[in-house]
């Protein structure tokens, strides 16, 4: 059954395509939902993440923050309309090596300044990054006064209108390797099922990603 899904994350195909050398679609579809219920995906991402921090192979010292939009093509909870047309905003969280250790799903109408706290929230390992990098969508000042009382500085360029300037450039040397949050991106370019948003139910879409990201951080171990 988990082949069948796996199929099905890979290719993207409708479940009525889903070829009958794996077990029936309608078996390995109403099973997936059991899974994300349950938090299976999300246990595995814990487990293998906590076990890739004790094994030194994640650096949380610096972190790169980036949203991600997916269009929707039959609409659902948490899919908002854009100049894109309607989908979801996947926003992540990856440490030093372009490795996830956040995401979230939600709605593309709001602001990624809104959404950086939850997916922080919705982290995969306790520990917390020590500076964290986005581009100047993120450039706020509520935002990184609510990251530094929890021990997280976050570093962004000036937006290009912003009147009182509060950096001298130094920390955003850092900013030169952000490109590491747009590989991960790129890493789930696949997994064509979380590319484009089929699912009608939120916590379904998610958990294609969360299963994604899984064989991403199992990589890290092999």
């Amino acid at each position: 059954m988990l082949h069948g899904v796996l199929y099905v994350l890979r290719t993207g195909c409708a479940w009525a395509d889903l070829p009958r050398t794996y077990p029936p679609r309608s078996t390995c579809h109403d099973r997936l939902p059991l899974w994300i219920k349950s938090s299976v995906f999300e246990a595995v991402l814990d487990d293998v993440a906590e076990e890739l921090l004790t094994a030194g192979l994640l650096d949380l010292r610096e972190c790169f923050l980036d949203g991600s939009f997916a269009p929707a093509k039959r609409g659902g909870a948490g899919v908002g309309k854009t100049k894109k047309g309607k989908g979801s905003k996947m926003m992540a969280v990856v440490e030093a090596h372009g490795v996830p250790i956040a995401l979230t799903i939600d709605s593309a109408n709001p602001h990624e300044v809104k959404l950086v706290e939850q997916t922080l929230d919705a982290r995969f390992v306790e520990d917390k990054p020590e500076h964290l990098i986005g581009d100047n969508a993120y450039d706020s000042d509520g935002l990184d006064a609510r990251l530094a009382r929890g021990g997280i500085e976050m570093m962004a360029p000036h937006r290009h209108n912003r009147k009182n300037r509060t950096q001298d450039g130094r920390p955003l040397r850092r900013y030169r390797r952000r490109w590491q949050v747009e590989r991960f991106f790129a890493w789930l370019q696949p997994f064509r099922r979380v590319i484009t948003r089929w699912e009608v139910k939120a916590e379904n879409y998610l958990g294609f990603v969360h299963l994604a990201c899984v064989l991403i951080l199992w990589r890290q171990l092999l």
